[in-house]
């Protein structure tokens, strides 16, 4: 069936409208018709060919939330109305131990929601900037907060479990000190999370003028990285730093922060490596540089039902279809609070 989207034909070329086809639904298949979708970065990086592999067209998105139109024959878990989502992936090889362990975002096999192989037309999946999915039903999950917070909660399909999944995996909890640099898309999710979680929390900007956003996001305190003195403060303290920043840059000035046998984890992705860091900044402390990638299904879901359960959401702005290109311009000069979402009934014209 044909449906419309938004993509682009070259990496040097704006998104535009299009169609696209969609597969009719298989015996374990879910058809979704897509309310909203996130922007993320990783969006533009990949439309734009900034990173390796773009196939043409394009269609971003992995951010999707909407309701279930209809389902397979052997799907039991989801009927017509249902309110559900999809992230960032779409299918895995189902048996390496990656995703007997729930983890399917580290399996070699994974398919992502878009610009991965697939039999489907035109031969690589196309993503939630268009009005309609259809998915394996092993890759839907459950959205449980109420309906007028549908839009917000897109961006936790990527943001919120690539937040989310680090704090778990370090046990973050009451007792806990964490850190969190960068306020943007991630940082602004990881805050909310590590807060809710119990931990104390920290912000790390380097602007002064987000401090007052970070405390009302949860922060404890708030850092300005470029402070000598407010960085030196919290040597040797922290427990876990969450790094969300998408640029190189210095990684010593916050592993020295950490205590002994702490873990500064990164999450961002820049499109340049960072310089390497001081090996005397680990091996003296016994501190752990490490990194993080989304997260499995069932812990997106456990995600999602922890964020329903604390009323959870991502801060965002509500665009139309035709605001996409601006929005990617915007987005690059941080001139958002703090996630675009498209309001995928605007593709309709």
């Amino acid at each position: 069936m044909l449906v419309n989207a938004y993509g682009a034909h070259a990496g040097d070329q704006p998104l535009q409208p299009l169609q696209i086809t969609r597969r009719a639904p298989g015996a374990h298949d879910v058809q979704i018709d897509i309310a909203f979708c996130g922007i993320c970065h990783s969006d533009l990086h990949q439309v734009r060919a900034e990173w390796q592999g773009t196939q043409f067209p394009c269609v971003p998105g992995h951010e999707i939330v909407g309701r279930v139109a209809a389902v397979g024959v052997h799907v039991h878990g989801f009927r017509p109305g249902d309110l559900v989502g999809i992230g960032c992936i779409v299918d895995s090889c189902k048996h390496c131990t990656d995703c007997e362990d729930g983890l399917e975002n580290y399996c070699d096999g994974m398919i992502g929601t878009y610009n991965f192989p697939t039999p489907d037309a035109p031969g690589w999946t196309l993503g939630g900037y268009s009005q309609q999915i259809v998915v394996h039903e092993r890759y839907v999950l459950r959205i449980r907060h109420p309906e007028e917070q549908l839009a917000a909660v897109a961006p936790l399909l990527c943001a919120g479990i690539t937040t989310y999944s680090p704090l778990r995996h370090w046990n973050v909890g009451p007792g806990k000190k964490v850190g969190v640099v960068g306020i943007g898309g991630l940082g602004h999710m990881g805050i909310k999370l590590a807060h809710a979680l119990g931990a104390h929390v920290v912000a790390f900007t380097t602007s002064d003028a987000k401090r007052e956003a970070a405390l009302q996001l949860g922060a404890d305190e708030v850092v300005v990285s470029r402070n000598a003195e407010e960085m030196a403060a919290h040597a040797k303290s922290f427990d876990l730093i969450l790094n969300t920043v998408a640029a190189p840059h210095n990684l010593d000035a916050f592993l020295v922060l950490l205590k002994r046998d702490g873990t500064m984890t990164l999450v961002g992705a820049p499109a340049t490596p960072h310089d390497s860091p001081n090996v005397f900044n680990l091996i003296m402390k016994r501190r752990t540089l490490a990194g993080s990638m989304i997260g499995g299904i069932a812990e997106t879901q456990e995600m999602l039902d922890f964020c329903a359960e604390h009323g959870i959401v991502a801060d965002i702005e509500l665009v139309r279809a035709d605001q996409i290109n601006d929005s990617y311009e915007r987005m690059l000069k941080g001139d958002v609070k703090y996630r675009f979402v498209i309001d995928n009934a605007t593709l309709a014209g």
